[in-house]
């Protein structure tokens, strides 16, 4: 069983960076693949970026490729998400969530995960 909990998110202008934070107990972190998701109003949720610990890969959307960064600290259990040059349409509610060790295949998908934090809400303002 994992328990997750995201934090960093904000109010921020455009051009601006954030890095979120979701940190996990129970279970062990690295035997997860973890993946963030964002969710706008009225919008469908979806992926953001994912890593899988077993080979360290990193995978994100396109809409955001090369302004964000997934990483994570084994130690801490935390994984972070680093957004950069954040326009409004990055406002969303961000959620992490942790799933089984699967393959590049099934990390997109938010019904590979089993475990889901609150979220935290980015806000980007113009």
């Amino acid at each position: 069983q994992v328990q997750l909990v995201e934090s960093g998110g904000g109010l921020v202008q455009a051009g601006g960076s954030l890095r979120l934070s979701c940190a996990a107990s129970g279970g062990t972190f690295s035997s997860y693949n973890m993946g963030w998701f964002r969710q706008a109003p009225g919008k469908e949720r979806e992926f953001v970026a994912a890593i899988t610990w077993s080979d360290g890969r990193t995978y994100y959307a396109d809409s955001i490729k090369g302004r964000c960064t997934i990483s994570g600290d084994n130690a801490k259990k935390t994984m972070y998400l680093k957004l950069d040059t954040l326009k409004p349409e990055d406002t969303a509610i961000y959620y992490c969530a942790a799933g089984p060790p699967r393959g590049w295949n099934w990390v997109r998908p938010s019904s590979q995960y089993n475990y889901w934090g609150q979220g935290t809400q980015v806000t980007v303002s113009s």
